[in-house]
């Protein structure tokens, strides 16, 4: 019988389990509807009729140092439209039985700070004011529109829907753009300090009963910033 040396024979290889590496479960954050922001109605309707007053006399403003007959014909057209929403708000305030320039006037200092903040240095960045800053509003307040009552919704999308004053105030910023290539990059740049302080001023007009960590709160402003960015990209303009 051949004898079997012990020393030759390799040892069988015995596996050890090993414990997987702990993965932290990602934390779940639930995304919030604009709807859940909404502020009580006669609230929003205030403020969202005092910004559109604002955003009239920054174009009236427009208006008195534009550059051009045309210019001036365009931009007087694009304040009525803004008029014409800041009209249609307060009718709707009226409608509740209440006073529009009594509810209006808790928000107006902080509205006209922001205003003043706002202003421009020149007519291109007036004009590039108007343009950012309903463009963003106008989506904010129709995003919130959806936690309103009843037909009051209905009826203040539809106030929100009318694109036709940023279509004017686009193509008068295109046109001069176009004839100073130069300016673009001074009103990209001022155009992303607009963005800051208009988000602070929507960020102010949530409703006090719900306060989201910022987490949540963060994919409701990306919309509105992907917006935005569209609306500057049609002026060759980085966001």
């Amino acid at each position: 019988m051949p004898v079997v040396s012990l020393f030759g024979r390799r040892p069988k290889r015995q596996d050890v389990p090993r414990s997987k590496p702990r993965r932290e479960a990602p934390v779940p954050v639930n995304r919030v509807d604009f709807a859940e922001l909404t502020p009580e109605l006669i609230p929003y309707l205030a403020q969202a009729a005092y910004l559109q007053l604002a955003i009239f006399e920054t174009l009236t403003r427009a208006v008195t140092t534009a550059p051009s007959t045309g210019a001036k014909e365009a931009l007087s057209r694009a304040a009525g439209l803004s008029l014409a929403k800041h009209q249609a708000l307060t009718a709707e305030i009226t409608k509740k039985g209440k006073v529009s320039g009594e509810t209006m006037a808790p928000y107006a200092d902080r509205i006209d700070r922001y205003t003043r903040m706002t202003a421009g240095a020149d007519w291109h960045e007036t004009l590039l004011t108007s343009y950012v800053t309903s463009g963003l509003l106008d989506d904010f307040y129709r995003s919130l529109a959806d936690g309103l009552p009843g037909d009051t919704a209905l009826r203040v999308r539809a106030i929100f829907s009318d694109a036709g004053g940023h279509d004017l105030i686009m193509n008068e910023l295109r046109t001069a753009i176009e004839a100073n290539p130069r300016l673009a990059s001074r009103l990209a740049m001022w155009g992303r300090r607009l963005v800051g302080d208009t988000l602070l001023i929507a960020r102010s007009a949530l409703s006090e009963q719900s306060h989201p960590d910022e987490a949540r709160l963060e994919p409701v402003f990306t919309e509105l910033i992907s917006a935005h960015t569209r609306r500057m990209d049609a002026l060759g303009l980085t966001a």
